[in-house]
């Protein structure tokens, strides 16, 4: 399995405590005589091996083996009360709640832990039952296995090092190099089964095999996949398997008791991976590259609707994009930003006043106190293209066309101001034109090329989720993508944060 690491960035939250878990019902007395010594250490045993789910187990007082003799009463008490702790984060996740997280919901209606309790309480293997819920979540067998590689690579104290090249340097196809180039082979077939299997005449070249195995793990990456190694390639390569560990704990504890989507039609667009899909009865229908918000300028978790289109539509210029984007563009050329149909207004004694741009002096306008409402009118030079695709939300974000079609053939799309750059607009519009009295393409067309902005309110409403996900399994491969915005770092504190009390526990005091 080839095994795909991303960047970690640190971002912000907090961690709620989970709810008080309570210990398994009490079994008949044959029941737990079947639970005898031997099968209650190999369950002290499983819970000892959490850190292959993802969890730590020091954080569920594992009693030590030891106490088995001393006190055997007060050793089984603790060790199904861990036990029973252990299995309601493995079937309902951890981390319960994260702030801002709305892309996440969790039906734990649907996986009672009444059973599961009953289970563990009565089965004479009392670790197989969770082993059964270690497995549950979708896709779990294949995040575990690369947890445990990822895991092994740490522990072995990481991948074979590539040394950078000096400078500013890139190594370049088909160049001779008998330090890096060997190192660039170990490197790749640490992670690509492709490149392990690899027998170079000469492995000091860096011949086309090696460059098309590089070019995977660009793409992969998120980087440019051109097979040229410079600068950020090299930190790609050299980057600690300890960040993919992490990425992929936080992903095992995202699928536990995830809410399973219906049948209707929806809108899945993810953020880190700059996809969007349609999805109807769990068949894609629609596949296409998007282009999300750079990291300062983040695209906010929705769940929304996808409720009207508007053709031709203007541009309302948001203040920061107007003081930070387009004020040094202004600066440098404000007839250039006329022909593109920008505009400058002001309000004189409370009304809006239109402004030519060429009679501003844009030097001594400060940023700090950007003093003009700026809007783009609709046509072919403007940002949002011809379609915009409304998804009602208080963050003020909507999917669009864009005129910069070329920037969908790079790897890395994020670079807007938070909203969602469309690769396949038209084929997105068939879908929300389906059901819509009195529209089809031809009368689309027609509004398209008439300029005059336009609304078509969709007959019904799709729903749409923007959501975080790093890590996703794709046949045999794990991808983990750059955690852009450090959302997966702010879940793994939150899954290490030191477990509150249980309610049980501070009632007992």
């Amino acid at each position: 399995m080839r095994i795909i690491l991303a960047v970690t960035l640190i971002g912000a939250a907090a961690l709620a405590a989970p709810p008080a878990c309570a210990a398994p019902p009490a079994a008949p007395a044959a029941a737990q005589a079947q639970q005898g010594t031997e099968a209650l250490l190999r369950l002290a045993d499983r819970l000892r091996r959490l850190a292959e789910d993802g969890l730590e187990p020091r954080d569920y007082a594992i009693p030590e083996d030891a106490l088995a003799e001393a006190d055997p009463a007060a050793w089984r008490a603790a060790l199904k009360q861990a036990a029973a702790t252990v299995l309601s984060d493995l079937l309902h996740g951890k981390v319960r709640e994260l702030p801002g997280r709305v892309d996440i919901r969790r039906d734990t209606a649907a996986l009672p832990l009444n059973p599961w309790m009953a289970q563990l309480a009565a089965s004479p293997e009392p670790a197989a039952v969770i082993d059964r819920a270690a497995l549950l979540p979708p896709e779990a067998a294949a995040l575990r296995r690369a947890l445990a590689a990822a895991r092994a690579w740490a522990a072995a104290g990481g991948y074979p090092a590539v040394p950078p090249m000096p400078g500013t340097e890139a190594l370049e196809p088909g160049a001779v190099d008998p330090v890096r180039v060997p190192a660039l082979r170990a490197r790749l077939a640490a992670t690509d089964r492709a490149a392990a299997t690899l027998r170079p005449d000469d492995p000091t070249i860096y011949d086309e095999a090696l460059v098309a195995a590089v070019r995977r793990f660009q793409a992969a990456e998120a980087l440019e996949p051109d097979g040229r190694i410079g600068r950020l390639t090299f930190a790609a390569l050299n980057r600690p398997p300890e960040q993919a560990v992490r990425q992929l704990r936080v992903a095992l504890d995202m699928r536990r008791a995830a809410a399973a989507p219906g049948p209707e039609r929806r809108i899945e667009v993810n953020i880190p991976h700059q996809r969007l899909q349609v999805i109807e009865a769990g068949r894609v229908t629609l596949d296409m590259n998007v282009i999300v918000g750079k990291p300062a300028r983040a695209t906010p978790v929705l769940r929304t609707r996808l409720a009207a289109v508007q053709f031709n539509p203007p541009w309302g210029v948001p203040e920061r994009n107007a003081r930070e984007d387009l004020l040094p563009r202004f600066r440098a050329n404000p007839r250039a930003m006329m022909e593109k149909g920008f505009r400058v207004f002001t309000f004189v004694e409370g009304q809006r006043v239109e402004i030519d741009p060429t009679t501003i002096d844009w030097r001594s306008v400060n940023p700090a106190r950007f003093p003009y409402l700026i809007r783009q009118d609709a046509g072919d030079a403007n940002a949002l293209g011809r379609i915009k695709f409304v998804i009602p939300n208080s963050e003020d974000i909507f999917m669009h066309d864009t005129p910069d079609r070329h920037l969908f053939r790079r790897a890395d799309r994020a670079f807007s101001s938070g909203c969602i750059r469309l690769e396949k607009p038209m084929e997105l519009l068939d879908i929300a034109l389906q059901g819509v009295a009195g529209w089809d393409r031809a009368r689309v067309d027609g509004v398209l090329e008439s300029r005059q902005t336009t609304a078509m309110t969709v007959a019904r409403p799709i729903p749409v989720r923007l959501h975080y996900t790093t890590v996703t399994v794709e046949g045999a491969e794990v991808r983990i993508r750059q955690d852009l915005y450090g959302l997966d770092e702010a879940y793994a504190r939150a899954l290490d944060a030191p477990r509150l009390p249980r309610l049980a526990e501070l009632r007992a005091r």
